[in-house]
């Protein structure tokens, strides 16, 4: 058994605070920090990713549409969409990402 947690797990390649807590060849997740402020640019990926906000509240962008979302929401956004985050609170956004692979 392997017990993953922040100081353990390689962080994500881009500029945002994020850990990939766990990675095997049909699911990663990720957890992604975003403090209030932050965002994470509208872009297409080849998965299927679940988003699950642990902490705080924020704007999840689908094909240029928005939807606010708060702690304990959870969606799903097919890799067909471009999708986008952004922190508009004075909070911390935390957010908990499953890539399917």
């Amino acid at each position: 058994m392997k017990i993953r947690n922040f100081e353990n797990s390689p962080k994500v390649p881009f500029d945002l605070e994020g850990y990939i807590l766990h990675s095997e060849q049909q699911l990663e997740i990720v957890h992604l920090l975003l403090k209030a402020g932050e965002k994470l640019a509208e872009h297409k990926n080849p998965f299927d990713a679940i988003f699950f906000v642990a902490e705080g509240s924020g704007i999840l962008t689908i094909e240029g549409e928005e939807f606010e979302l708060k702690m304990n929401d959870v969606t799903k956004v097919t890799s067909d969409k471009n999708r986008g985050w952004k922190n508009n609170s004075n909070q911390d956004l935390r957010l908990l990402v499953i890539k399917l692979l």
